[in-house]
């Protein structure tokens, strides 16, 4: 059985909400089939008992809290492969220490009051963020952070300061993220200062979302987004490219129930989108190769497309490469082994989230 740590020692300011937050941790994790610790003695970060953990949540944990022996213990199970889920003030723990700042991706700065807020999901094929809407509107404490970690971790959810009093970030302000660090996963919220959080359903599937990507349990792209373009948002059963792209890179949030779904690239243009998928292009099947969720579950595609060659990365991790490139044409995706027309998504399959950037 795979094994989590709930750390939620504090030498700064202490959140009321961490004994709720405690509890919901261990509740979602023991019902994914964690066995679950939960302490604020930081004597247990040695290189043989972290070991045992296949990921460790820093609910609320704040200050200055390992000596050398405990940050050379952290940073070694981070190095072979373990998972860091951090809450809210985990962003305002050890600021002397810059190893630490690059693992939860950004520095507590400081907060408005408690408020409404909205919140923007950017990416909604996260496990984390995959049940949400685009626009999930909640209270909470809304964190400004030092730095802004888009350049290098992968943005799921924003905040609209519009929408609220007191954001000093503008118009990109990160709230949760994840990335790869120095071999391990990284997955962090700003969201969870209230007791009223942990029993909200949403947060609480957020939190059970981040920790299986920790954990490793469950996959997702987590490399940095930059430039892309939106050109389709709610979910679909299929879809056709409006434009022909010859240099580009197309990604899109897709899930199937055991039917197959497939892109296929170099469609010729046509007035019938159906005859055109028919007729032509380069097929891809989604579900070939590579860390591959299970079925219902949300994944991440990337098709790159160069004159001379096509990657294909599933969840981040490339999986093919097609050498020779493809003629320009559209892109469709749709049901394997038979075209439809356009649609609303239904039942466990469909695509969602289609983006684009360098298109030409």
């Amino acid at each position: 059985m795979s094994r989590l740590l709930i750390f939620s020692a504090t030498t700064g300011y202490r959140h009321e909400s961490i004994p709720a937050g405690v509890v919901a941790m261990r509740e979602l994790g023991e019902a994914d089939g964690f066995a679950v610790d939960a302490t604020e003695d930081a004597a247990v970060f040695t290189p043989d008992n972290l070991a045992r953990y296949a990921a460790m949540v820093f609910m609320n944990s704040s200050g200055t809290l390992f000596d050398d022996a405990g940050r050379s213990a952290l940073r070694g199970y981070v190095a072979d492969g373990g998972g860091y889920l951090g809450v809210h003030l985990a962003a305002g723990t050890e600021y002397d220490w810059p190893y630490y700042g690059g693992l939860v991706g950004a520095y507590f700065d400081k907060h408005p009051e408690v408020q409404p807020a909205g919140f923007d999901v950017e990416n909604r094929s996260h496990p984390a963020t995959a049940h949400l809407p685009r626009r999930w509107e909640r209270v909470d404490e809304l964190y400004n952070y030092r730095s802004n970690p888009r350049s290098d971790a992968h943005v799921l959810i924003t905040l609209d300061e519009s929408s609220y009093s007191g954001g000093t970030m503008g118009e990109d302000h990160p709230i949760t993220w994840c990335h790869r660090y120095e071999g391990g996963r990284a997955f962090y919220t700003g969201a969870g200062h209230t007791v009223e959080s942990y029993v909200e359903p949403a947060f609480r599937a957020v939190l059970l979302g981040g920790l299986r990507y920790a954990a490793g349990t469950a996959y997702a792209d987590d490399r940095p987004e930059h430039g892309y373009l939106t050109l389709s948002a709610g979910d679909v059963a299929d879809w056709y490219s409006p434009d022909a792209y010859q240099r580009c890179s197309v990604k899109f949030g897709w899930r199937d129930a055991g039917a197959g779904l497939t892109a296929r690239i170099g469609v010729p243009g046509s007035v019938d989108p159906v005859d055109a998928a028919r007729s032509g292009g380069h097929e891809i099947r989604l579900d070939e190769a590579g860390p591959l969720n299970a079925a219902g579950e949300w994944n991440t595609t990337e098709i790159a497309i160069t004159e001379d060659r096509v990657d294909v990365y599933l969840n981040g991790v490339p999986t093919h490469r097609v050498d020779g490139g493809v003629p320009a044409g559209r892109v469709w995706l749709g049901p394997a082994g038979e075209w439809r027309g356009s649609g609303a998504a239904s039942g466990e399959d469909g695509f969602r989230d289609i983006r684009i950037r360098g298109a030409a």
